[in-house]
């Protein structure tokens, strides 16, 4: 049997400009302007809608100096998808840009990695250098959501569902975890935080936050692995994901990327 294909679209919620120096390991020595985008991903087919990630709230963006410019459910509205009606989030890893709305998506099943839940409940998090990405409240409401029968661990690469395969690629955090999706372009890898930028990708250019530099720059290279090639990789800050991909509609340009069809030429490198 065939499988199915899905619809990807990468939703943008937040934003901020960094500098290149704060940014990536080694960065520009002219500390160039860098800006950072927020995102929350919907895969959908006429048989299911998975949603990767659920972002922060206003409080804890403007708490770390972020331009919140939208609830993460306002943009899913925005496609017709309602977050009380979603079964399945795939949490990428337990920052707080990526778990910090879990009360929002009541009926969800949450799926993550044994390895991140065990980093963030265990010895890591005595560390304050580790832990600052992480806030207490995020995990305690997976915990809550653990005992409510509402988490489904995950050891490693497994298929999640006919078409959609997790993808354990630790290095930014123990558990980080990608997800390979089929589209009726072929098979489209989200990377979240496993790339944050195509330069990660390109030029092997480490990310300043991670926990292990070795495997988080041998998880570039596992992403490559996984993807037809570069076009079918998406990572997961980058602001060049709106300006590479076409908007669902007009009155989303700017705010959501339809990543299961092609880059558009001019932009493609």
């Amino acid at each position: 049997m065939a499988l199915p294909e899905y619809e990807i679209y990468a939703i943008k919620y937040a934003e901020r400009t960094g500098t290149r120096g704060t940014v990536f390991v080694h960065g520009d020595p002219h500390d160039a302007p860098l800006g950072m985008d927020y995102f929350v991903w919907v895969i959908r087919s006429a048989e299911r809608t998975v949603v990767l990630d659920v972002g922060f709230g206003k409080a804890e963006g403007e708490r770390r100096g972020r331009t919140f410019l939208r609830c993460p459910t306002e943009g899913l509205g925005m496609l017709g998808v309602d977050a009380d009606a979603i079964e399945d989030v795939i949490i990428s890893h337990m920052h707080y840009d990526h778990a910090g709305n879990l009360d929002l998506f009541p009926n969800a099943r949450f799926h993550i990695q044994d390895d991140e839940m065990s980093y963030v409940t265990g010895r890591a998090m005595t560390h304050k250098a580790l832990r600052g990405s992480f806030v207490l409240a995020d995990v305690q409401q997976m915990v809550a959501a653990l005992y409510g029968d509402r988490v489904v661990f995950h050891d490693g690469d497994e298929d999640l569902f006919p078409g959609i395969s997790l993808h354990h690629i630790p290095g930014h955090t123990r558990g980080m975890q990608s997800v390979r999706v089929l589209t009726a372009r072929g098979w489209v890898v989200l990377a979240s935080d496993a790339a944050h930028y195509y330069e990660c990708l390109t030029d092997g250019r480490p990310f300043q936050t991670h926990e292990n530099m070795y495997l988080m720059l041998e998880g570039y290279r596992r992403l490559r692995q996984l993807a037809p090639d570069d076009d079918h990789i998406v990572p997961g800050h980058d602001p060049e994901v709106l300006a590479r991909y076409p908007a669902p509609e007009a009155a989303m340009e700017g705010i959501a990327a339809a990543l299961h069809m092609a880059p558009k030429p001019d932009v493609t490198p």
